[in-house]
């Protein structure tokens, strides 16, 4: 099993910090060619955990966040093109689904991965939508 790293986003060192922002920029801005506001704020907010994976750099991530009702929220998960098929994206999911707190996890799964965040237990929740140009499913999980 890959070996898998967490912190707050307030505690990270800025080097790790930049290459998780660099990868969800290559990944989702560059790759997939979408527009969008990744530095949404969400980052920074009390409870917000960052998680990643990679030897020497960052090569998989995606975030944690606590949402008010006291539900969990996984969203930003991204694998660099040369790492993909390694399962750092699974030892990320394992890994951020061992630390949640609420008895539901919530995600927006790209609509192709949707069979791939089912086997973390994650169930279709709603109709699929569109979010910049590329069509989600909602999913949760419950305990």
């Amino acid at each position: 099993m890959p070996s898998t790293f967490s912190a707050p986003t307030r505690n990270l060192d800025v080097v790790t910090l930049h290459e998780i922002l660099r990868l969800r920029q290559d990944v989702f801005v560059v790759e997939q060619a979408c527009a969008y506001d990744d530095i949404d704020g969400r980052d920074l907010e009390p409870g917000t955990v960052q998680f990643w994976a990679g030897s020497g750099s960052v090569d998989a991530t995606l975030r944690l966040l606590r949402e008010p009702d006291g539900t969990e929220r996984i969203g930003r998960v991204a694998t660099a093109a040369h790492a993909r098929g390694k399962g750092l994206g699974a030892a990320l999911m394992q890994a951020a689904i061992a630390e949640s707190r609420s008895e539901r996890i919530s995600i927006n799964a790209q609509a192709h991965l949707g069979e791939w965040y089912a086997q973390f237990g994650f169930v279709r929740s709603g109709e699929d939508f569109l979010e910049d140009a590329i069509p989600h499913t909602p999913m949760v999980r419950a305990r």
